[in-house]
């Protein structure tokens, strides 16, 4: 039944359901006025998160969809990173407590192209404007090619717990195709180092979907990273949105699978991830059975958030850098995308907040019931209409969508407790879709569902 389920419902283009509303949504109706007074209410006892965007990379991977760009200077990271020391401290100040924070998140780009001392400078402004716990995640977003051992000692030092690398795929003709050419020996040396430094919680980033990629490409690549014992993988379907990134148009489309290919790679891995010992979580995750990942999954705890799954419960996150994304317990907010126009308004004091969303009622319970369907595969939508004190006669948005996938076998219905079936989670995307009051505005800077 899977791949006709992937031929019927494969094409469709749907959020990955990491926020609700999703980024398209967002405008320049929120901006720094609303986020200083929602940062003035943050409560001043509960954790809050930080993600911080770094904007760089030496070089331009095809498939990538992140906000990057090429430099191979050290001074306009060095600038970037002082605007970021800027940044968190105008944060902390506007806040006007030094907030707990339980969750730190580098993302990219490449965070780990500063110099060692520079990001060593980064970590310790964050501690002086938080209080950064003594349990707190540090993750960090880490090309293997180029992460030096100073950089890996700095890490370390920095109280850096988690490392994502990214591999995507070993297969050298993909690689080509890519443009992204990195060794078993590289990646081996990177996880070494790493662990040497004190870093011991690694996770692997693979891509399936790709130019040239076969399903045997696909398991020998798995094959050659579970030998390196990652606590966690992260498998994301390529989304090719070359009217969106430009540089993508460099990738042949003839090369690329078609959705039922697409669904027979992601699948040949996941099989592959759980016979070794992961544990599935999600659409898109694999973890040890001792990670803090599984243990949220087992425990009912496991939330979603935009770094994807997540033991993470803070309803504060603080986005910092260009482009980053923020979410608060009143809405979302985005800071200005181009590099030259964040720290322009860094420069002059002030929040770098452009656009964002601020939510309703109904978006807080649609979010609630997305969330779960997400994480869990299943949701009680009495419980949560009870919760939000909401009609349950008008939770679906799209009945012809839900009707579809229950007569195809995808969903049951036992009243009213949703539940996706085991051979149908792929499609949780497709479910989740049936539940957004917002669905049908911008689909096309989304990737499709297989």
């Amino acid at each position: 039944m899977r791949s006709s389920l992937a031929n019927t419902y494969g094409q469709d283009r749907l959020p990955r359901y990491t926020s609700y509303p999703t980024a398209p949504h967002f405008s320049a109706s929120v901006g720094e006025a609303d986020y200083r007074a929602w940062l003035r209410s943050v409560p001043a006892r509960r954790p809050a998160s930080i993600y911080l965007h770094v904007p760089f990379c030496r070089s331009m991977c095809w498939y990538c969809g992140c906000h990057t760009s090429i430099t191979r200077l050290d001074e306009p990271i060095a600038i970037y990173a002082a605007g970021l020391r800027t940044e968190a401290h105008l944060v902390a100040e506007t806040v006007g407590v030094r907030l707990p924070v339980s969750h730190i998140h580098f993302g990219g780009g490449t965070p780990t192209i500063m110099t060692p001392e520079t990001f060593a400078d980064l970590v310790s402004a964050l501690r002086y404007s938080f209080f950064v716990q003594a349990d707190a995640e540090i993750a960090v977003e880490i090309d293997p090619r180029t992460l030096t051992e100073p950089m890996a000692e700095a890490l370390g030092f920095s109280g850096v717990n988690r490392a994502s690398l990214g591999v995507q795929s070993f297969d050298p003709a993909v690689q080509h195709a890519i443009n992204r050419s990195q060794s078993l020996e590289q990646t081996a040396e990177a996880v070494e180092r790493l662990r040497g430094a004190g870093v011991g919680r690694i996770n692997f980033d693979l891509l399936y979907g790709l130019p040239a990629q076969t399903v045997a490409s696909c398991l020998k690549t798995v094959e050659t990273c579970v030998a390196l014992r990652p606590d966690r993988f992260s498998v994301f379907g390529y989304a090719h949105i070359p009217s969106f990134k430009k540089h993508q148009r460099m990738i042949d489309e003839a090369s690329l699978p078609d959705s039922l290919e697409r669904h027979r790679q992601s699948e040949a891995i996941a099989e592959a991830l759980t016979d070794a010992g992961y544990i599935r979580i999600g659409l898109d995750h694999f973890a040890l059975p001792g990670d803090n990942l599984a243990i949220a999954k087992r425990e009912g705890r496991l939330r979603r958030n935009f770094q994807g799954y997540t033991d993470d419960s803070a309803e504060t996150l603080i986005g910092l850098g260009a482009s980053a994304i923020g979410r608060m317990p009143q809405g979302f907010v985005q800071n200005a995308v181009a590099t030259r126009d964040y720290l322009a308004r860094i420069a002059e004091d002030r929040l770098a907040t452009v656009r964002g969303y601020m939510l309703t009622a109904e978006d807080r319970f649609r979010a609630d019931i997305i969330e779960r369907i997400m994480c869990d595969m299943a949701v009680d939508l009495s419980q949560i209409c009870r919760r939000h004190r909401w009609d349950p006669s008008s939770a679906v948005v799209d009945r012809y969508r839900l009707d579809s996938l229950i007569a195809d076998g995808a969903v049951t219905m036992r009243g009213d407790r949703l539940l996706i079936n085991d051979d149908a989670e792929f499609l949780v995307r497709n479910v989740a879709s049936a539940f957004d009051a917002h669905l049908g505005r911008a689909t096309a800077r989304h990737s499709r569902a297989v």
